[in-house]
């Protein structure tokens, strides 16, 4: 199990955690955090594109000129896709881009994003965010000691309204719950910072779901 140190607001070491190995150890599957952040963007779209078809578009209905005897190419309506400002043929109607994805794939992606932020130094355990206020300005200076700058995430296991007031102004910085966590929101951020609280809660649930590991035969 990798033993991960726990620091306090002012960045000192205070403690030290045991987490799931199957969990912040697994091995990084690239395949599967693409295609989980592939479903969370699609589900993210509004699909609110729209053109208009011939019988939505402004225009008399009235025909142009007579069928036959003219010289010129029979039209029936100056609301024809031929015309400019007729309709659109086969253009983009609203639609549900979101799709489903295997549960176990949804999972599997979690653990390889932990474990590849771990790897990588990106990921800290804090004791807890005991804030004694609200205020942006005291909040600021709490990442500053904790060397967190850029695109930051923060994870707490309960609702911390403190936390979530003095963070929401700064920009790049996110407030999410443990059971909100998506590989999407960990591989955007280059800095996470998660309470001990929220950091064995997905320890004990991820490795829960976690396949088991086999053990190779001996060679004969």
């Amino acid at each position: 199990m990798p033993t991960v140190d726990v620091i306090d607001l002012n960045n000192n070491v205070v403690g030290q955690v045991e987490l799931a190995d199957a969990v912040f150890g697994a091995e990084v599957n690239e395949a599967l955090l693409y295609e989980s952040v592939r479903h969370y963007r699609a589900s993210e779209r509004a699909g609110t594109h729209k053109t208009k078809v011939r019988r939505e578009v402004a225009g008399s209905g009235k025909k142009l000129w007579k069928q036959k005897g003219t010289g010129r190419a029979r039209m029936g309506s100056v609301r024809s896709p031929l015309w400019r400002h007729g309709g659109t043929v086969h253009g983009p109607v609203p639609r549900d881009y979101s799709y489903k994805l295997p549960r176990k794939m949804q999972l599997g992606a979690l653990r390889s994003a932990l474990s590849a932020k771990l790897r990588d130094g990106e990921l800290k355990i804090v004791s807890a965010f005991q804030l004694a206020d609200h205020k942006t300005k005291n909040f600021a200076s709490t990442l500053k000691r904790l060397e967190a700058a850029g695109k930051v995430l923060l994870v707490d296991a309960a609702e911390n309204r403190n936390l979530e007031l003095g963070a929401r102004n700064i920009d790049g910085v996110e407030v999410l719950r443990s059971h909100e966590v998506h590989p999407y929101h960990l591989l955007g951020a280059k800095r996470i910072l998660l309470t001990q609280a929220a950091a064995t809660k997905l320890s004990e649930s991820l490795a829960k779901s976690a396949p088991a590991k086999r053990e190779q035969e001996p060679a004969q």
